[in-house]
């Protein structure tokens, strides 16, 4: 999928989204036992008064949002799938290959085919259900 068929969010669900994250900013402290955090619950209500007009001032900084969301995917996604694939895929592979384990038939026997001929119908596919 390129980058260009990803539509950005709307400035409400992004003024909500933000709206959360600061006042659990400025709750968290809260939970310690300390003072609650003022600005980050001022800067919260902003959000959620900002985005629940839908207001275009938000509309840059959603922009820069989902920009950066498109630069850490882009970043993230081929750490991920190497983690997969050298942690899951190649010891696989390795293991396989130690074993000479050939689950899919793919030895070379010097065949034309890699089709496997079956040697009895089971069922004649009539009433299936």
């Amino acid at each position: 999928m390129k980058n260009n068929d990803i539509k950005i969010g709307s400035n409400k669900s992004f003024g909500i989204v933000f709206f959360i994250v600061f006042l659990i900013i400025a709750l968290y402290p809260m939970l310690k036992g300390q003072d609650l955090r003022l600005w980050s619950l001022i800067i919260s209500f902003i959000f959620l008064i900002l985005g629940m007009i839908n207001s275009s001032i938000l509309t840059p900084l959603n922009k820069i949002w989902f920009k950066f969301g498109i630069l850490l995917g882009n970043i993230i996604s081929p750490i991920v799938m190497a983690i997969i694939f050298f942690g899951v895929v190649l010891p696989t592979g390795i293991v396989m290959k130690i074993l000479r384990k050939d689950l899919i038939g793919l030895k070379k026997n010097n065949k034309n085919t890699y089709w496997i001929e079956k040697k009895s119908q089971m069922t004649s596919m009539k009433n299936q259900f």
